[in-house]
This record gives C-alpha cells, structure tokens and sequence, in this order.
C-alpha cells in the first residue's frame, strides 16, 4: 500500500558548497564553552590542562534555523540578542556504530564553514538562574546563520587560522583554532558516544571572548582567514 502525507513536508535545509552542490543537513550539533577566554567571560572556570578538561558541553539548533542568505530578521522576545562566531564542520559520511576513535574522525569530514550562534541572552540567563532548560535561548528561527561550505581538502591544517568577527566595521571577537578547548577530532569523537553521528550533520565548534549584543541595522562579517566570509545585515522584522 502506498504511504502518502497528509501535511507537506517541509524542505530539507541544504548549504551551499563553493564549487558547486548543496548539502543537506540532517541535524546541528552546537559546542559550548570550547574557548577558555569565552568561558571565562561567562562566569565559568576554564580548564587549565588537558586532563582537567572534563565533558564538553553540547547543545542543538533546529536544522531549519540555517540562514544561508544575506541577512537575519532580528527574532521575537528577546532584548539581547547576541553574535557567537564559529568554525562549523560538515559530516559528509556516517560514523561507524559505536565509540568513534578520535584518530577516525578527521574522514567522516566533509568540510568547513563559519557560522554564528545567535543567542537570546537574556532567555537563557533567565532559564540559566531557574536551573531550567535554556533551549529557547539557543534554538529559535534563523539562529544559525552560515556561509558556503569549503572542501577540508581545500582547508588544510585548522589550528593556524583565525576566526573573526566585525560588527559594523569593528572588530568584536577573534582568536586562532588552535585555542580550542576540543577540536575537531575530539569533539567528533565526544559526540560519537550520545548519538548516531550521520551525513548531513554540522557541528558549531564554539565561540571565543568578546560575545556581544546585535541591533536592527547592524552589519555582521565574519571571516576564517582569508578562505571564508559570512555576511549578514540584521533586520528590523517590525519595520
């Protein structure tokens, strides 16, 4: 007997691959708390080695939160809307069932992008202060704004670049990858052990110091180098 809907299905998100292709996103993995200068400057105790390193924090994002366009509309409840740039990691094959070894991690890569993590600040700090949730913080509509996606052949060694972001032509955060907490491999190797890891997937690596709030009208460019940029006007959706 043939299945048929009864609603429409909804498209599935796809981001563009420089050098043509689009990729379609099955989920978005977020890492918290992966910059030890952005940890401290949210009140949190960095690692100082290694072995005092303890769990990364993981989060999601809806995978229709993507914006791959030119501009966001600034969201709905919320007075402190703010930017976290990130390096992002498109999984172009599925994980093996089990444990994945953190020397098997780098083939399940696809690629490289650079998003932002856009946060209601104050619903989270709120959901924060009531030991609650603090997902509508994180996973609301058009919070994962995301350039194209760059082959990781074309990338290289991630641990020399730097990663920035400019808001109306000043600069707000930087910081080379080789300060992260997790990288890669590890983070990929971390996520193997809570979920089925699957092609589609992206993960937001986390953010460095400097976290800001964004208005209506604000101007956003982030840059991996000179390998990737992502531009974004943010809107006023009122006006």
């Amino acid at each position: 007997m043939q299945v048929h809907d009864v609603v429409e299905a909804a498209p599935v998100p796809r981001v563009p691959v420089r050098g043509g292709g689009m990729f379609p996103v099955h989920r978005i993995y977020c890492v918290g708390r992966n910059f030890a200068d952005h940890a401290r400057e949210m009140g949190a105790t960095a690692p100082a080695s290694k072995a005092e390193r303890g769990t990364p924090v993981f989060f999601h994002k809806p995978a229709d939160a993507l914006v791959t366009g030119g501009g966001f509309d600034y969201p709905p409840a919320t007075q402190d809307l703010h930017h976290e740039v990130e390096l992002v990691v498109a999984l172009g094959r599925d994980a093996p069932p089990g444990e994945l070894p953190v020397d098997d991690a780098a083939a399940l890569v696809f690629g490289y992008g650079i998003g932002l993590d856009l946060t209601r600040r104050d619903l989270q700090a709120a959901a924060k202060a009531k030991g609650l949730p603090w997902d509508t913080g994180k996973g609301f509509d058009q919070s994962a704004p995301v350039s194209e996606l760059v082959p990781a052949a074309d990338v290289g060694d991630l641990a020399p670049r730097l990663l920035s972001l400019d808001v109306n032509g000043e600069r707000r955060q930087q910081a080379t990858l080789d300060q992260l907490i997790w990288d890669v491999p590890e983070i990929l190797h971390e996520l193997s052990k809570l979920y089925a890891l699957r092609a589609g997937d992206l993960v937001f690596m986390g953010t460095p110091a400097g976290v800001a709030a964004l208005h209506p009208g604000d101007e956003c460019v982030a840059r991996l180098d000179e390998l990737l940029e992502l531009r974004c006007h943010v809107r006023d959706a009122g006006a």
